[in-house]
């Protein structure tokens, strides 16, 4: 049904020669290069968000630290996506491991599996907040945010927000959190 409909956009649309179909989402990404969109639109590609805004130049380059949530389902094909983040970013990045325990609809559908992934998730998002607070680059006691290129994920993670050192723990999109800064 989905790639009926696409059909039509690109007949409605042919006009506008449509090189570049821009997603923020792994999940929808991956479902997109399954509707072939090459064919419905010759010589298109799908690209996530934050690897457009680099191919564009758009970077926060020396804004303070950074903790970075990869999902289990990245959207970032083109590099390595720590490789993406820092260069949008900056240096000060650290790599949060670990699935946050949302995964699509794992928090709704199996919740007593979700919340044991929590609990590992919450130890180490402990460790990697010491680790960037001692790089200095965010303050002893200050906001933090854990940045993520998933919708799922940032749901997932907003809720360890509560949880550990206050509240101080903020979430948000690697796309929002550059939004503010460059547009405020």
């Amino acid at each position: 049904d989905n790639r009926v409909l696409f059909h039509r956009v690109a007949n409605t649309l042919n006009y506008l020669d449509i090189r570049t179909v821009v997603v923020s989402c792994g999940t929808c990404y991956d479902q997109l290069q399954g509707y072939k969109f090459e064919e419905i639109f010759p010589g298109c590609r799908i690209v996530d968000i934050h690897e457009f805004l680099l191919e564009k130049g758009i970077t926060l380059e020396g804004q303070g630290g950074y903790l970075y949530h990869d999902p289990c389902h990245s959207p970032m094909k083109l590099q390595e996506p720590m490789k993406t983040v820092k260069a949008l970013l900056g240096a000060n990045v650290v790599e949060s491991k670990r699935c946050c325990g949302e995964s699509g609809t794992l928090g709704v559908t199996r919740p007593d599996i979700s919340t044991q992934v929590r609990f590992r998730k919450e130890e180490e998002l402990r460790k990697d907040e010491a680790a960037l607070r001692a790089t200095g680059a965010v303050p002893e006691k200050g906001n933090m945010k854990i940045l993520t290129s998933c919708p799922s994920c940032l749901q997932g993670l907003k809720r360890y927000g509560a949880d550990l050192n206050n509240g101080l723990l903020e979430a948000d999109y690697i796309v929002v959190e550059m939004a503010r800064h460059i547009l405020g």
